[in-house]
């Protein structure tokens, strides 16, 4: 060997496709639900990322005389796995909404409300669970679904 070490591009390939998975989820991906909810697409480029450091720190320390890295290997994987971790955290248990003390729980009867139907038209719980007028029927069941619609 010539004495001259080489660009260690492994581990800066490693440390920019973090950064890339991070922005392309924050940029592109989370328009899309599919991605939204979790975000394999970046969770595919952090394990690529992660396989890339590794190398870049094997390369380093397996053969110091050839390639650099000794120093910048160690800094740019911990600076990775720390954003990976964050990243991980933020999308999977940070943006959960918490659930409502004031919800009513499965079985136990909702407080009467007013919504529109599809029509625009007012109604309320209460219209919907009566019995028809002059009817022996008994009181019917409702069933709501809430989705989330585009916001």
């Amino acid at each position: 060997m010539n004495g001259k070490r080489h660009w260690n591009w492994r581990l800066w390939t490693g440390f920019l496709l973090t950064l890339l998975a991070i922005a392309s989820y924050v940029l592109i991906f989370y328009k899309y639900p599919v991605t939204r909810d979790v975000p394999w697409t970046s969770f595919l480029l952090f394990a690529a990322a992660l396989l890339l450091l590794i190398a870049g720190l094997r390369k380093a320390y397996g053969e110091p005389t050839a390639y650099r890295g000794k120093i910048a290997g160690p800094i740019l994987a911990v600076l990775s796995v720390a954003l990976m971790a964050f990243f991980t955290y933020g999308t999977l248990y940070g943006s959960r909404v918490p659930a409502s003390k004031e919800a009513p729980k499965v079985g136990e009867k909702a407080p009467d409300f007013s919504l529109p139907d599809t029509h625009g038209k007012m109604f309320t719980l209460a219209e919907l669970l009566a019995s028809p007028s002059g009817s022996a029927q008994p009181t019917r069941g409702v069933l709501l679904v809430f989705y989330r619609g585009y916001w």
